[in-house]
C-alpha cells in the first residue's frame, strides 16, 4: 500500500484526487499509476483503470487472474465494473468513499448475480491515504 501511496502524492503534486493504485501478481508489482482525469481530460482515468489497463497490455490478456489491486481509496462503481470484466482476485484498499461506498456501503461485489467472486480487504493506511485526500479537497475549497 505504500506504493500505491506514492502514486497518489504523485497524483496531488499534479493537481489531480489524490489516489493511486498498483496491480499485483505473484508478488512482483506489475503496473502502477494515478488518478490523471484531468491531465488526460478523461473522465474514465481513474488510477484503477489506468492500472488494469497497462496490466491487460503487459500480459496481452484481458483477464487478470491471480492479481491483487491495490488502491488507495475504496474504488467507484466504475472501476469495480472494470475489476469483475478483468476478474481480478483480490482488491485491496485504504479508506472507504464516504459517500457511495460500492464494498463499504453497498456491498455489490457480493452480489450473487455478478459472475465473478473477488476477495476484498479494506483498512491498510486508511488514516494516511484518508488525510491526503481530505488535505486536498480543503485546499481545493479554499
Amino acid at each position: 500500500m505504500q506504493k500505491a501511496y506514492q502514486q497518489a502524492q504523485l497524483a496531488y503534486e499534479n493537481g489531480e484526487v489524490p489516489i493511486g493504485a498498483l496491480l499485483v501478481k505473484d508478488y512482483e508489482i506489475v503496473t502502477s499509476s494515478y488518478n490523471q482525469t484531468l491531465t488526460l481530460s478523461d473522465p474514465t482515468a481513474h488510477a484503477e483503470i489506468l492500472v488494469i489497463k497497462k496490466a491487460a497490455e503487459i500480459f496481452k490478456n484481458h483477464r487478470l487472474v491471480d492479481t491483487t489491486l491495490y488502491v488507495t481509496m475504496e474504488p467507484c462503481m466504475m472501476c469495480l465494473g472494470a475489476i469483475i470484466q478483468a476478474r481480478i482476485g483480490k482488491v485491496v484498499y485504504a479508506c472507504d468513499d464516504s459517500r457511495v461506498g460500492v464494498f463499504s456501503k453497498e456491498c455489490y461485489h457480493l452480489n450473487k448475480n455478478i459472475n465473478h467472486n473477488l476477495q476484498v480487504t479494506n483498512g491498510i493506511m486508511a488514516t494516511q491515504c484518508g488525510e491526503l485526500l481530505k488535505k486536498f479537497f480543503k485546499e481545493r475549497r479554499r
